[in-house]
């Protein structure tokens, strides 16, 4: 039979994205543009040095939440740490294009994997937003216009990857439930495939052979 496990899982769901077409995708809802990339590269060599505060930041929120523990027990903090400290470098250094896309999705797999719920993502990420706000509220204490247009162009940049990441829990709830239904059923995925392609074939049949459509 076919009992898939959680990385077949995933390497199903993976396979049937189109990474290129979820990047805009990621990039129209976001609202993350030229013009707010470009300000986040300009911005980076000023924020390197408050980075590793952001991530320190970051974990000791964490852990005061009680339900995170069973999530970071376990895992050595510190390579955590690097782990998401490179990622915040990337916010600002990046293109945000299909290779970042692809990463992005990519840990959202991860989290899949160990069975992070998919609302710590949206938590975790708005902890990363709020201390960067406290650290442009800092840089730009005398400019509001700077700091709104900072914190406009970090939500948007966290808001692509956050959507991207979410999309990794969509796609393999997805593989999960054609696992079940083949299990039930006995199907292969092969037999699966091919009556998927005979009813989507059908389904524009019937426009072909209707002479009042201008069918035969």
């Amino acid at each position: 039979m076919y009992n898939l496990d959680m990385t077949a899982l995933s390497e199903f769901a993976r396979k049937n994205v189109d990474m290129s077409s979820l990047c805009e995708y990621a990039r129209q809802f976001s609202g993350l543009d030229a013009r707010k990339i470009s300000l986040l590269h300009r911005m980076y060599e000023d924020v390197i040095p408050s980075l590793q505060r952001v991530t320190h930041n970051f974990y000791s929120r964490l852990q005061n939440i009680a339900k995170a523990h069973e999530y970071l027990e376990g895992h050595q903090i510190e390579n955590l740490k690097q782990t998401h400290l490179a990622w915040v470098h990337e916010l600002f250094n990046t293109d945000f294009d299909v290779t970042y896309t692809r990463k992005m999705y990519m840990v959202g797999d991860i989290h899949v994997r160990v069975k992070l719920p998919v609302e710590f993502m949206g938590a975790s990420i708005g902890i990363i937003q709020s201390e960067l706000v406290r650290l442009f509220g800092e840089m730009y204490v005398d400019d509001q216009e700077a700091t709104l247009d900072a914190i406009q162009a970090i939500n948007a940049a966290t808001a692509f990857s956050l959507l991207v990441m979410q999309k990794s829990y969509h796609s393999f709830t997805l593989a999960a439930q054609l696992e079940s239904f083949l299990l039930i059923t006995g199907i292969s995925q092969n037999l699966f495939d091919d009556m998927r392609k005979d009813y989507r074939t059908g389904l524009h049949e019937p426009l072909k052979r209707n002479p009042i459509l201008g069918g035969d």
